[in-house]
């Protein structure tokens, strides 16, 4: 069983940065994908960026391409998203996944766990 518990949401103005932080408890992200995900009010919950932990491989939704990193800790077994240039369509729960295997996956049906979700809001 993994436990994710997301931090680090809030409110911001358009252009400025965030960092959310995905720390998992009960099993090392060792041998899984981490997945960010947003859903913003009336609208489907949409991957933003994920990570395949062992490998390093990282895939960006064209939306945050060039503006979002996401990072790994193996340390702290804790995933980052780091959010610059924010935009009020950034706007969103923001909810970290993890899926066995290493496999970067978009389709939230694939993702085995989930966080809680920490709210952005982007001001304009």
């Amino acid at each position: 069983q993994v436990q994710l518990v997301e931090s680090g949401g809030g409110l911001v103005q358009a252009g400025g940065s965030l960092r959310l932080s995905c720390a998992a408890s009960g099993r090392t992200f060792i041998s899984y994908a981490i997945g960010w995900f947003r859903q913003a009010p009336g609208k489907e919950r949409e991957f933003v960026a994920g990570i395949s932990w062992s490998g390093g491989n990282t895939h960006y939704a064209d939306s945050v391409k060039g503006r979002f990193t996401i990072s790994g800790d193996n340390a702290k077994n804790t995933v980052y998203l780091q959010m610059n240039s924010l935009k009020p369509e950034d706007t969103a729960v923001y909810y970290c996944a993890a899926r066995r295997g290493l496999v970067i996956t978009i389709t939230r049906n694939e993702y085995d766990y989930w966080g809680q979700g920490t709210q952005v809001t982007v001001s304009s």
